[in-house]
């Protein structure tokens, strides 16, 4: 089972270049990130995200192209079970993970179209710093240098 907090569900323009995307908190966080945002995340919260709810909160939010699980859970085969549903029900509809992991199995890239790995280090800074040691995926291409400014 996978596990999203309902309070935190919101639709973001940011994370996921040129997408409108509804960024789903996933909790049970395997993750132990220094400087964590969400701390709370590693916990058991929140309520079961099933293909029902997805398909709720997608007709909710007229023109979301993208549903982005921020966060693995605990349960592999629920998230793949999850990501496989959207593909299905939804055509159209772009699947993203945020891993907080270095590396995460080739079949996650088969099953997401974007997937961002690598855990928080403060020092290294986030997507939009080009020293960070995390990256985003589309279909397997590293498109990390789309969050860098250049003046």
């Amino acid at each position: 089972m996978i596990k999203y907090v309902p309070s935190l569900t919101d639709i973001v323009m940011e994370e996921i270049p040129h997408k409108v995307t509804l960024a789903l908190e996933i909790s049970n966080c395997q993750g132990n990130c220094i400087g964590c945002h969400s701390p709370f995340l590693r916990e058991d919260i929140g309520e079961e995200l099933t293909p029902e709810v997805i398909d709720r909160l997608i007709a909710d939010n007229f023109g979301v192209n993208c549903v982005l699980l921020l966060g693995e859970g605990t349960d592999p085969d629920a998230l793949k079970s999850i990501a496989r549903s959207i593909r299905e029900a939804h055509p159209g509809v772009d699947t993203a993970l945020y891993s907080g992991r270095a590396e995460v199995e080739d079949e996650l890239f088969e099953l997401f179209d974007y997937v961002k790995v690598g855990p928080y280090i403060k020092e290294f800074g986030p997507l939009n710093n080009p020293g960070t040691n995390q990256r985003l995926y589309h279909h397997g291409e590293d498109i990390t240098s789309v969050f860098w400014k250049t003046i």
